[in-house]
């Protein structure tokens, strides 16, 4: 597919065929996480790629919607803050590069046909709990990765006239 429809055609995916999903998609994916932008070059950021299988129960306590581990793989998406850039007004970049290099990796699994779903809100205590997360290492977002077994909605966005300004406010 060419960008353009890339984005256009990626949707947050619900339901998943259990299908496993072939190491070289998943390292094309991945590839595309490590070759996003980040401030300063520092890649503050580390994925966990989780195999369901097994795990089901409790992934569930990260986030409770089935869905969630129908796919064969969830990742998560750390930020490592203490490799972060820091502005001179105090602001880390952590979370902003760590979702860039999410969204690459979204929009390249939605090029080889594989669904995906930003999943923004979850139980943290239980994400760090399950994952053993070091102290020093922030779950930002998840994503269940697999073969999409459902059909994209219409896509509601609103109109660029609501969403963009020109030389000022």
């Amino acid at each position: 597919m060419d960008f353009a429809e890339v984005i256009r055609k990626r949707y947050s995916v619900r339901a998943y065929k259990p299908d496993p999903v072939e190491d070289d998609k998943l390292q094309q994916v991945l590839e595309a996480a490590r070759l996003a932008p980040t401030a300063v070059n520092k890649q503050p950021f580390q994925f966990i790629v989780i195999h369901a299988a097994g795990r089901k129960a409790e992934l569930r306590r990260i986030y409770y919607q089935d869905w969630f581990v129908q796919a064969p793989l969830v990742i998560c998406a750390c930020g490592l803050p203490a490799q972060g850039w820091v502005s001179q007004e105090g602001k880390n970049s952590t979370d902003i590069d760590v979702t860039i290099a999410l969204d690459h990796l979204i929009l390249a699994a939605a090029n080889v046909g594989l669904g995906t779903c930003w999943i923004g809100s979850f139980n943290t205590v239980a994400a760090r709990e399950v994952l053993r997360l070091p102290d020093d290492v922030e779950p930002v977002a998840f994503t269940p990765l697999g073969y999409p077994a459902d059909r994209p909605g219409p896509k509601e966005r609103k109109p660029l006239a609501q969403l963009v300004r020109y030389e000022h406010w």
